[in-house]
């Protein structure tokens, strides 16, 4: 990430690309549930891909701005290393929100249902929970891995585990707390019962730091000189 570029557009590329990520899940998943007739397996598959190749577009598109964390728990985890700012982290979690939130304003605008609702899907439990904990520790060791080992493979890395995390976790991996808060405004396939949310954050935020304690030893930050 250039240190030559300002604040306000780091803050930009955060809320936009958060943005577009939270409109790529909510839409994909209410086309794939109205296009499946009824099969969840292939509404998930839809939604799935979908999220996949957004993300690989928006982490290489964003990345060179602001680091394309468009998420809390990852930016916690850089602030935690000495890879960001204390000041730049407070600002980035607020700007991660507000675009998550309206990312799914956006999507329930294009699919013409009301801009906000209160989700009734059901997600908790402690096999849920686990599988936030074990999709966020994951995408943790996914990005420090890649970073240290093959940084250009980045967003083709983080992408591909998301992917697979939407079918190998309980949860279908939200390993995101913005993504959480937003999508427990949206009662579609993606949707959250906000009575759901604490134990979805709670257990992401467990699943960073682990992730993130594992991986500074594993791939220490680079020293500063």
């Amino acid at each position: 990430m250039s240190t030559t570029v300002s604040l306000p557009r780091m803050l930009a590329a955060e809320a936009l690309g958060s943005a577009l990520l939270l409109a790529i899940v909510v839409g994909s998943g209410i086309m794939g549930e109205r296009l499946s007739a009824g099969n969840t397996a292939v509404a998930l598959l839809a939604n799935s891909l979908a999220t996949g190749c957004g993300l690989v577009v928006l982490i290489v598109i964003f990345g060179p701005l602001s680091g394309a964390h468009f998420n809390p728990a990852v930016s916690a985890v850089f602030a935690a290393r000495g890879e960001l700012p204390v000041r730049r982290f407070a600002a980035y979690v607020p700007a991660q929100l507000l675009g998550a939130l309206a990312g799914v304003a956006a999507a329930h605008g294009m699919f013409d249902l009301p801009l906000v609702q209160a989700s009734q899907h059901a997600r908790t439990g402690a096999a849920q929970w686990l599988g936030e904990f074990v999709a966020t520790f994951g995408l943790i060791a996914t990005i420090l891995g890649s970073l240290a080992a093959r940084p250009a493979w980045t967003p083709l890395a983080v992408a591909a585990y998301i992917t697979g995390a939407y079918w190998f976790t309980s949860s279908t991996s939200f390993a995101n707390p913005a993504v959480t808060v937003a999508r427990s405004l949206t009662d579609t396939f993606a949707g959250i019962a906000s009575a759901d949310v604490a134990g979805f954050v709670l257990a992401q935020l467990a699943g960073a730091a682990i992730g993130g304690l594992l991986g500074s030893w594993l791939w220490p930050a680079p020293r500063r000189t």
